[in-house]
């Protein structure tokens, strides 16, 4: 057994604080040589081996459910292709969803009025400064990353009705993989960036959309589950880093590898009736140019949600 299950909270006003031993702890390395081996045992090398062709995401046959968790299970992330074409249905990525566990979603205040949000292009958000809804490229993020600890982002659903007339491609990195590469090369990384005031994301004053500052690690585990959540952006007005030399090289490992063309990292444009399921794992966007007929512009659902993905659980594989 690699995780031991008893695990709770470290103490009062620490509710994020767990007490465990395993695979992501520094002080078990046998758990973690272990996890890792299994981990990078026959790891896909390119995007293509995260594809998996359905019917209908509203009515997975079991085959394909099973594979799709499969697939998941090892990566974090899987890519579905469906025959749905540019069916706008929204039930698409709710009944999917739903499929696998994801019930909880993060009704953030952009979302659309079912919480599901519809990633187009519109000025009045773009304007802002919202990235998602124009047409600039997005930098390497996970989502939700400014959310409140005590609500994690933990599962993302991508459902792509329309591709962009060219452009849009998405950059997929496993989280977990990110943290093997940290921890191979230099554990005090990892331990810097699972403390508590590794990160401060400011506080957004802008209407509809207000927040407090939130402070918070990098890298932290499910209290749900165990598994390993990570939070993060490469958008440096986003972001306020611990101004520490262990803290800084582990920022700086982190840009690194994700702007220097890692294996691990994989390139995937989503086609009608494609989306990626996932454990919220690292991504980012290209810039795009859209259709002059906004009817044929790009657009893709977005689920997020404090569930992760059903039988890919830290507790449930390695228990």
């Amino acid at each position: 057994m690699l995780l031991n299950k008893s695990f709770q909270p470290a103490g009062a006003g620490h509710d994020r604080d767990l007490v465990y031993s395993g695979a992501f702890s520094l002080d078990d390395e046998a758990a973690y040589q272990r996890w890792r081996a299994w981990k990078l045992q026959d790891y896909p090398t390119s995007a293509s081996a995260l594809v998996v062709e359905i019917g209908d995401p509203r009515a997975l046959t079991q085959a394909e459910e099973l594979e799709l968790r499969r697939v998941c299970a090892k990566t974090n992330m899987v890519i579905y292709a469906s025959r749905v074409g540019e069916d706008a249905d929204k039930a698409i990525p709710r009944m999917l969803g739903e499929r696998f566990g994801l019930h909880r979603l993060d009704a953030n205040p952009l979302a659309d009025d079912d919480s599901i949000t519809s990633l187009q292009v519109v000025p009045g958000k773009s304007g802002r400064g919202y990235i998602p809804y124009s047409n600039h490229r997005l930098l390497w993020h996970t989502d939700g990353y400014y959310n409140p600890l005590a609500q994690a982002i933990e599962g993302m659903l991508l459902h792509c009705v329309r591709p962009a007339a060219t452009g849009g491609e998405n950059g997929l990195l496993d989280h977990e993989i990110a943290y093997i590469l940290m921890r191979d090369t230099a554990p005090q990384y990892v331990r810097a960036l699972m403390a508590d005031d590794a990160m401060t994301v400011p506080a957004n004053t802008e209407g509809g959309a207000q927040r407090a500052a939130q402070n918070g690690p990098v890298f932290m585990i499910s209290r749900q589950n165990a598994s390993l959540l990570m939070r993060y952006t490469a958008r440096t007005r986003s972001i306020e880093w611990k101004q520490d030399a262990v803290t800084l090289g582990a920022v700086q490992f982190l840009e690194k590898l994700l702007q220097d063309g890692s294996p691990y990292v994989f390139r995937h444009r989503l086609a009608a009736g494609e989306g990626l399921l996932c454990n919220n794992v690292l991504h980012n966007r290209s810039g795009f140019t859209d259709c002059a007929d906004h009817s044929k512009s790009r657009l893709l659902y977005r689920a997020r949600y404090f569930d992760r993905v059903a039988g890919t659980e830290f507790d449930t594989i390695y228990g």
